[in-house]
């Protein structure tokens, strides 16, 4: 339910106090802006902001335009002016459908700015508020893009709209040498993913001013699985079970069923695949990549054929029209996911739409709750973790990487997939075993 065009009001006002005391708003700096069903409601420019009353605030509709300006109130108040924020706020209301946007001239996030001057990116890793910012966990990495400053607010409006179509998964721009831009589906979610930017920008710099790298994971001695960077020390004794059983030196696990429900599988990933195949094979048609899918699949029709298996055409040559290859293509992947088909032919397609959906943030992979902390306690006890599955090695990266509680992959070794053998098959299991020299 949508707030009142008055309700706005008077909580832009509550925020704008609060946040003054915060230090994110001094000097008149800073702005906070919230939607009132159509409507837009924004602080001004140049008022003090523990000051500011209902009667300051502009109104603007959804396309940006001025649709109500405050009365001018007797000097010293100067004339009511729109925030040079304005055209900054609209970028993160029409890009990212935000509810409500604040802007901060927080100190800790523009000394989280200046931690590496030539990055463009702020970084941040193993700290407990990543997991108050929507979209990320614990054991992830929270990237947060950094823009150049201008000499006015309002030039730096195609910088940030840039960022936001980069970083889908960000709810938050950094200004260098500036402050912040942070954003939310209302004003409460907006407050909170502020707050918890902005705990995550101070513990950073304290970090670092401690001489710990808060970009990377905290790495146990000697039980890195070959992510640690320091010297090796003493070699432990192997660790044992409470039974006295030697642990075994690495684990092997498939995804479906074990790490992961098979539901999001199956009713996640795969509809995903079958309804942008379509999509993806037309906009990346001349592509390398795609090119080497559709000839894989080509090759895998041409044998389902010879084999003779039922309803399988063979997919046209190349140099053949793009219309008549999508068509054939499409068919091909639509009955093979509905076979539940554990061919590479599929799976290397099926991994590079899955690419595209985890990076654009439309999917994000779901563990069962005792995964992370099991991979974080093997590795700790120096067991070196892989993974096993029908899906591409990419596409399993993928789905680790773009977990609901962060990026797991520092804590995997490898990846096997059916390039190693059939799942069902024990060769298969006896080559990974020779792989692994085990």
């Amino acid at each position: 339910m949508s707030i009142s065009v008055d309700e706005a009001k008077s909580l832009i006002c509550e925020l704008c106090r609060l946040f003054y005391d915060q230090g994110w708003v001094s000097g008149t700096g800073g702005g906070i802006s919230m939607k009132a069903g159509e409507q837009i409601v924004m602080a001004p420019s140049g008022v003090q902001k523990e000051r500011m009353q209902p009667d300051d605030m502009f109104i603007l509709d959804g396309k940006g335009d001025i649709i109500h300006t405050p009365a001018a109130k007797p000097p010293p108040n100067r004339p009511p002016k729109l925030s040079e924020c304005s055209p900054l706020f609209m970028a993160a209301y029409e890009m990212r459908g935000a509810g409500a946007v604040i802007h901060s001239h927080s100190m800790n996030s523009v000394l989280a700015t200046m931690l590496d001057p030539a990055s463009s990116e702020f970084v941040i890793t193993h700290v407990e508020m990543i997991k108050g910012i929507e979209g990320h966990g614990f054991y992830g990495r929270c990237v947060v893009p950094i823009i150049e400053n201008t000499a006015r607010e309002c030039e730096l409006t195609d910088r940030l709209r840039a960022a936001i179509a980069a970083y889908p998964q960000a709810n938050a721009v950094l200004v260098r040498r500036h402050g912040v831009y942070v954003w939310g589906k209302d004003w409460i979610h907006a407050k909170t993913q502020a707050e918890c930017y902005d705990y995550l920008f101070e513990a950073a710099v304290r970090m670092n001013a401690m001489g710990i790298d808060y970009r990377r994971p905290p790495v146990d001695v000697g039980a890195a699985n070959g992510h640690s960077e320091g010297e090796a020390g003493p070699a432990a004794k192997k660790a044992k079970t409470k039974h006295g059983a030697a642990l075994p030196s690495c684990i092997v696990l498939d995804i479906e069923g074990t790490v992961a429900p098979i539901s999001f599988v199956a009713d996640v990933m795969f509809p995903y695949a079958r309804q942008h195949c379509r999509a993806f094979l037309e906009s990346t048609f001349q592509q390398p990549e795609t090119q080497a899918d559709i000839q894989l699949i080509r090759e895998q029709a041409d044998a389902d054929v010879a084999d003779g298996v039922p309803g399988v055409s063979v997919i046209p040559p190349a140099g053949s029209s793009q219309a008549e290859v999508v068509d054939a293509v499409e068919g091909w992947v639509q009955a093979a996911i509905q076979a539940d088909r554990k061919v590479t032919a599929l799976k290397n397609l099926q991994g590079h739409i899955w690419r595209s959906g985890f990076r654009s943030g439309a999917m994000q992979s779901e563990l069962f709750r005792d995964v992370p902390d099991a991979l974080v306690e093997w590795r700790a006890a120096g067991i070196k973790t892989y993974i096993y599955s029908s899906g591409s090695r990419e596409a399993q990266r993928l789905f680790f990487g773009y977990s609901k509680v962060g990026d797991l992959r520092p804590y995997l070794c490898g990846f096997f997939d059916t390039t190693s053998g059939p799942k069902v098959e024990a060769a298969s299991y006896s080559n990974i075993a020779l792989s692994l020299g085990t």
